[in-house]
């Protein structure tokens, strides 16, 4: 694919303003796309927006194909209906001018689990069609990542290495437990098996 010569600004969403700890892929984005068409830019760059682990490297990230949740944009997901507004008056005061991983990852871990509840609750049947679809187009690797993203959790998100063996050499017995373990305990944390779940698929142990 060929593009037209021009100029364009580097910039990670996570570096763009906002008051919920570190910058996302809400209005503030759209914000910056219509400043740098006003000033003539034709691009904007930016680094992998995947899932980040220790020390927040975008270039360290758990997936290749997931999305980092800590750039949805609490601000959407409230106009979406999945979320009160008065949600978002419950942050935390994140200091201005700098990114807080730790406060973002456990203030919107917490938004984003209400979120779901709410999205099972009210979901329409067209919503759960459209996500059910999206979870088996991408069930090549939205299974497996979700469920690996839930047993981290339930390990205290201690790298793969240091699991029991029974998970870290995918014992089939261990990981059906594991999975429906998870969206027992966890409302249904990942997509997939919250795809089940809403499939009627599901069991627990």
């Amino acid at each position: 694919m060929k593009f037209p010569r021009g100029s364009g600004i580097l910039l990670h969403p996570t570096s763009l303003p906002g008051e919920f700890g570190i910058g996302d892929l809400g209005p503030e984005a759209f914000r910056f796309i219509d400043q740098l068409a006003e000033g003539g830019q034709l691009y904007w760059q930016i680094l992998p927006l995947g899932p980040t682990g220790y020390g927040d490297s975008p270039y360290q990230s758990f997936s290749a194909f997931a999305g980092n949740t800590l750039l949805i944009s609490p601000e959407l997901v409230v106009g979406d209906g999945f979320l009160e507004a008065e949600a978002l008056e419950q942050r935390p005061q994140f200091a201005a001018g700098s990114a807080d991983y730790g406060g973002v990852y456990r203030w919107k871990g917490d938004l984003l689990q209400s979120a779901v509840g709410h999205f099972v609750e009210s979901i329409s049947v067209g919503i759960a069609a459209e996500f059910a679809r999206f979870c088996g187009e991408h069930a090549s690797w939205l299974d497996d990542y979700a469920l690996y993203r839930a047993i981290k959790a339930s390990q205290g998100m201690r790298p793969w290495y240091e699991w029991p063996n029974e998970l870290k050499l995918r014992n089939e017995t261990a990981l059906q437990h594991a999975a429906a373990l998870a969206a027992r305990n966890a409302g249904f944390r990942g997509a997939s098996g919250l795809a089940r779940h809403l499939r009627g698929e599901l069991v627990t142990p």
